[in-house]
């Protein structure tokens, strides 16, 4: 990755402070979703479990998950940036879907406050870093293994929803999943089609042809998938104790994912650091 740069002690603690204040809105709404019986009544019961899940997962998870790093990032531990990174950008994802495919509720504000926050955050967090980077670029067999990691990745989960979409407009129908949460579009789909994917193929590519940009994507993305991939093994079962999926096929096979990332993780940061 590009070399590691120390945050200076005004950056940090401006991070940890606008971290602070993220879990904040963060644990308002998701407790409230929590909290309230009727919170989520305008939602189908497959999106009402979701919705509740996730929420239980912002709270228990993502956010002692952010503000951990975000208090190593305080304490010099250069590493943990990246790790707090990859938490901003599952916030993005996670609030992305609640701003558009949440009926409207009170917390709406709270929210776009939500996704707002993570959006500069993570944007200024990556111009700083290519402003202030010396750049380096040392052949590492970590960086061939990531590549072929995410490139794989990238084309598997298009091929994927393209199984689930192009049969649906064959046949002039509208997918199961979408009509099962009850909405226009499947938002996971649409993120994942017009902006992730592509992101994680190109971060793959940068890396096989050892661009920099390539190395300071590689751990916030495998971040974000130990994240991503925990919480979607934790909604299958929630889903299926509440009766509106059967089978945990899916969350043995996110937790094999979630695992197989956390090591490549280990290794990129080790490498990096050695």
């Amino acid at each position: 990755m590009m070399d590691s740069i120390a945050l200076n002690k005004k950056t940090r603690i401006t991070f940890l402070i606008l971290s602070c204040i993220v879990c904040i809105l963060i644990c308002i709404g998701s407790y409230s979703g929590l909290a309230a019986d009727d919170f989520y009544g305008k939602e189908t019961a497959n999106w009402k479990a979701q919705s509740i899940g996730q929420d239980m997962i912002n709270l228990f998870l993502i956010c002692p998950f952010l503000l951990v790093t975000a208090v190593m990032m305080l304490l010099k531990k250069e590493y943990a940036m990246y790790l707090w990174a990859g938490a901003l950008s599952y916030l993005i994802y996670t609030y992305l879907i609640y701003c558009f495919n949440i009926h409207f509720n009170n917390y709406f504000i709270v929210y776009c406050s939500i996704l707002g926050l993570c959006f500069y955050l993570f944007i200024y967090f990556i111009y700083f870093q290519i402003q202030k980077s010396t750049i380096k670029f040392e052949k590492r067999n970590t960086d061939k293994l990531n590549a072929i990691y995410f490139i794989i990745i990238s084309i598997a989960f298009y091929f994927l929803w393209l199984l689930d979409i192009i049969p649906a407009i064959l046949d002039n129908s509208i997918p199961q999943g979408v009509r099962e949460v009850g909405l226009f579009t499947n938002p996971v789909q649409v993120i994942d089609l017009s902006i992730f994917l592509p992101g994680i193929f190109i971060t793959g590519m940068l890396l096989l042809n050892q661009k920099p940009l390539g190395r300071l994507f590689s751990p916030i993305l495998l971040t974000f998938f130990i994240l991503m991939d925990f919480t979607i093994a934790l909604l299958t079962i929630v889903m299926a104790k509440e009766g509106v999926s059967s089978g945990y096929t899916v969350a043995y096979v996110m937790a094999f994912l979630a695992l197989f990332s956390l090591g490549l993780l280990l290794r990129t940061l080790k490498t990096a650091n050695s």
